[in-house]
């Protein structure tokens, strides 16, 4: 079995990714932190290539290739940020590259992998396994597959965003991570870990769907069915095997946020901010509200971890009401 990655490789990704990811900024807000009562940092990757931290490791991992699996081609399965991640990446990289996306991926995720010269081959996300297709379409064609988060390199790539937030702002109490499968989460971890140990480390998953909470606190990975929440990027049934072995040994918990609980935080981004951010960008800043005073006076790392939302959707939310279903 592979092993996981440690935090010189989240430093080699980085040089990989100098000139290719954007160094997202990080922004701050006295009302935010007046009504939590702590210092907010937030790093914004809903501003990074195609919208999200995704193309971090997706670029990390194909620029690993060699010549044969550069001319063979790329696949992996995806709701949508990964899906154009790989896509974009594959682009740059003049790599061909095959998608699994689900037949109600948000339109303009789908649009945008499309665009990005991508083949899709839809599934149904509440009936088909989309990892056993990814792993069949490999075998026939001979394509390299690249999963979304369990994959040494992209957990690397994933990892350099928390890196780049504790450079900028310095050593922080506590980060508040997005969980869906863990590749985030898992490389934010080891960024933390090495530029800011005292830090405490929290995932944040969709109450609907909290996997990750059961398999830290079971200290074995759980499987569930698919859940169904607005988080469209954290409907995983599971984390993956190497995020959870750097998971389990690093992070001091995971805790969840109700759909409502992200729309709330959407509104926030949207007046306070100014910025938009998709659910499964909000469940940090959603873990951070349900805490509430127990990080008063605290200095807070929150990674938005994307903003690709189709615009209908997005204003049918923020005006309600609205359904998980969406």
């Amino acid at each position: 079995m592979p092993t996981p990655p440690s935090y010189a490789d989240v430093e080699s990704a980085a040089a990989r990714l100098d000139g290719q990811a954007h160094r997202t900024p990080v922004l701050t807000s006295r009302r935010v932190n007046g009504e939590i009562g702590a210092r907010l940092f937030f790093k914004c990757e809903n501003l990074q290539r195609m919208g999200a931290f995704k193309f971090r490791g997706a670029f990390n991992a194909l620029a690993r290739f060699d010549a044969g699996q550069r001319r063979a081609g790329v696949v992996t399965y995806s709701s949508g940020n990964h899906a154009q991640a790989v896509a974009l990446a594959a682009r740059i990289l003049g790599i061909p590259a095959t998608i699994v996306m689900p037949h109600d991926a948000p339109a303009g995720k789908l649009a945008a992998t499309l665009e990005y010269g991508a083949q899709i081959v839809g599934y149904d996300r509440y009936t088909e396994d989309r990892e056993e297709i990814g792993r069949e379409l490999a075998a026939e064609r001979g394509l390299t597959l690249v999963p979304p988060y369990d994959h040494a390199d992209v957990m690397a790539g994933q990892g350099t965003a928390a890196k780049e937030l504790f450079e900028d702002v310095g050593e922080l109490d506590a980060l508040f991570v997005p969980l869906g499968g863990g590749g985030l989460l898992s490389g934010s971890t080891l960024a933390a870990r090495a530029l800011s140990p005292g830090c405490r480390v929290y995932g944040v998953e969709p109450e609907a769907g909290d996997d990750g909470r059961q398999s830290l606190r079971g200290g074995a990975i759980v499987h569930i069915a698919t859940p169904r929440t607005i988080a469209d990027g954290a409907q995983t049934q599971h984390v993956g095997e190497l995020p959870f072995e750097i998971i389990r040994r690093d992070v001091d918990d995971i805790l969840v946020a109700s759909d409502a609980e992200l729309v709330e935080a959407m509104r926030i981004f949207a007046a306070t901010m100014k910025i938009v951010v998709e659910p499964t960008g909000c469940l940090g800043f959603a873990g951070v509200r349900r805490l509430g005073r127990e990080v008063s006076g605290q200095r807070i790392g929150v990674i938005i971890s994307g903003g690709n939302i189709d615009l209908d959707r997005y204003a049918a939310m923020l005006a309600g009401p609205w359904s998980a279903r969406g």
